[in-house]
């Protein structure tokens, strides 16, 4: 790092910069201002703007509109399909030079050993990775996880320099019922940062969740939600990811006047659609054709998030603040052309030169053979809890069917939509399998199966026809898991995800390649859902309204509780 003395002298301009960008225009986003002049940059600190600069490396920015580096306050990159250093390879380009992770999908399977995987990884990466310490592992007690980490895990692993809070605490009852474990945890980051996660929480119960500390929040999926949070001074984040996607419905309550109180985030988005439609930067392209003031969804995608996570040393084309640039052809289509992290070129010769870590979680998939009957669902009543899909919403619907016995069977009905659903123990704890139904899918043959199921991502298989559930999920075991589509007793397709059971080691677009093939396989079952493989994974997580199902049973997230068999 360049010392205190020179930084000043390239400043002021009495000794030639490391690198100028000369030709483009500076966004203000303080001003909303367009400022005319070069960008000067020491070593990786933005030391002159606005001003006639010499450079010993100068880059042409002539026509282009500068603008600081996008920050994904929330995501799960383990969702990315891909490794950390995937990950960066893919969006780094696109212009997102800093990213807030929770590794809790990861630490869900092997524990501390996951978020040490992710701590470790961010030392190689371009890109500023962020890593929170996952709060709710497993997010409750209604499921089997691979791992348990309360407080005293926690701090084996703090002081990292990566290290940003405390991630999403999910167990928002656990807050508000003062739960003692939910206590500790937060009393360890007493004074620092703690992530929200508290959908549809209002009213007093809303007050005693943020009166706990925690200051943002990326679950509201309504403007009056997301109105009601930013008055009582959370931040809110703005997501759209594969499966959730509330930009639409928040899209309203971004203005000029709220931007410094919220960021845009992605929390689970695959790989075909950031390479369909991109990361961040479809998220502020599409922020701005809704009507969005580009001042407001600048702000929110750099300086709102760095205020928000107090990263103090980012956010703005600024003198003194680190050199996060991206040159753009124009604010309103967001096409990144050059990108500037840390003060470096993040181009190809950038990726080649980083060292990379030996993979995790390999051989994480201990779960029981299974066999066609053990998806049968007995019971002598035919008003059955049914899960409701809402196509882009990880909340679903608490519906009741009747659904009349055959045979000591409940059997799934394709002309009702109502499929079989179920989740097998793959930890190797206690081998459980739980069944239930589920509708929205359209699957009408065959079935699919994923070791991708939040939280605790065991098996989740969903499909018309338990001989190819059966296939489907014994095949992610001899896969190391991932992704699975199975009819008439073939294997139509897969993707397998070794890495702790979620993430694969091929190239980023080797896996959109096979994820493509992978949907089109579903959609050969009948499925109508868009994302159905992430549809199905958010089925399982008993954190998210209303009704869910885990390796213990049908869950009425309402209630917080496992609806008796």
């Amino acid at each position: 790092m360049a010392n205190l003395e020179q930084r000043i002298a390239q400043a002021k301009g009495d000794e030639p910069a490391d690198l100028v960008l000369r030709g483009g225009r500076v966004f203000d986003l303080i001003t909303g201002a367009l400022i005319e002049g070069d960008v000067a940059i020491c070593d990786d600190v933005i030391v002159g703007v606005a001003a006639s600069y010499d450079g010993k490396h100068v880059i042409d920015v002539s026509g282009m509109t500068l603008v600081p580096g996008f920050i994904d306050t929330h995501l799960h990159i383990e969702s990315s399909l891909v490794t950390p250093f995937e990950f960066d390879r893919c969006v780094t380009p696109r212009g997102i030079t800093t990213a807030i992770c929770d590794p809790h999908e990861i630490a869900n399977v092997i524990g501390l050993d996951g978020i040490r995987y992710f701590q470790q990884a961010s030392e190689h990466v371009l890109m500023d990775l962020r890593v929170q310490l996952s709060s709710c592992v497993p997010a409750t007690d209604m499921e089997t996880s691979g791992a348990r980490i309360e407080a005293e895990d926690l701090q084996q692993v703090m002081g990292h320099p990566s290290n940003i809070g405390l991630a999403e605490f999910m167990n928002y009852p656990g807050v508000i019922h003062r739960d003692p474990s939910a206590m500790a945890k937060l009393r360890l980051f007493e004074g620092g940062h703690k992530d929200g996660h508290c959908p549809q929480l209002r009213g007093t119960d809303l007050n005693a969740y943020i009166a706990a500390g925690i200051r943002t929040e990326h679950e509201a999926t309504t403007a009056e939600e997301a109105a009601e949070k930013l008055r009582k001074g959370m931040r809110v984040l703005i997501r759209e990811g594969s499966v959730s996607k509330d930009l639409e419905a928040l899209q309203p309550v971004l203005t000029d006047l709220t931007a410094p109180y919220m960021c845009l985030c992605t929390d689970d988005r695959n790989p075909l659609d950031i390479a369909d439609h991109g990361h961040l930067d479809y998220m502020i392209r599409r922020l701005i054709q809704k009507g969005c003031s580009p001042l407001s969804v600048y702000r929110a995608a750099s300086l709102s998030a760095a205020e928000a996570f107090g990263l103090k040393d980012r956010g703005l084309i600024a003198p003194g603040l680190r050199a996060d640039i991206v040159a753009l052809d124009s604010l309103e289509d967001c096409n990144a052309q050059l990108v500037i992290v840390g003060g470096r070129v993040a181009d190809d010769k950038a990726v080649a030169s980083r060292q990379t870590i030996a993979p995790v979680g390999r051989g994480s998939v201990k779960a029981p053979q299974v066999k066609a009957q053990d998806f049968r669902c007995s019971g002598n009543r035919t008003e059955t809890d049914v899960i409701g899909i809402l196509e882009g919403k990880i909340i679903t619907e608490h519906l009741r069917k009747d659904i009349q016995p055959q045979d000591g069977d409940k059997r799934p009905d394709p002309e009702r939509d109502l499929m079989r659903i179920a989740v097998i123990e793959r930890h190797g704890k206690n081998g459980n399998i739980a069944t239930g139904f589920v509708h929205g899918f359209g699957i009408r043959r065959g079935a699919i199966a994923s070791t991708v199921c939040h939280d605790h991502h065991n098996i989740a298989v969903v499909g018309a026809d338990y001989s190819d559930m059966a296939l489907a999920a014994n095949r992610l075991s001899e896969i190391e898991g991932g992704f699975v589509v199975a009819e008439g007793g073939k294997i139509l397709a897969e993707l397998p995800l070794p890495v702790a059971g979620l993430m694969s080691l091929e190239p980023f677009e080797a896996v959109r390649d096979q994820l493509a093939r992978m949907r089109e396989a579903a959609y050969s079952l009948g499925v109508t859902l868009e994302e159905p493989f992430l549809q199905l994974t958010f089925t399982a997580l008993p954190v998210i309204p209303a009704l869910k199902i885990t390796d213990r049973g049908m869950v009425d997230v309402v209630k917080f509780e496992i609806i008796p068999g």
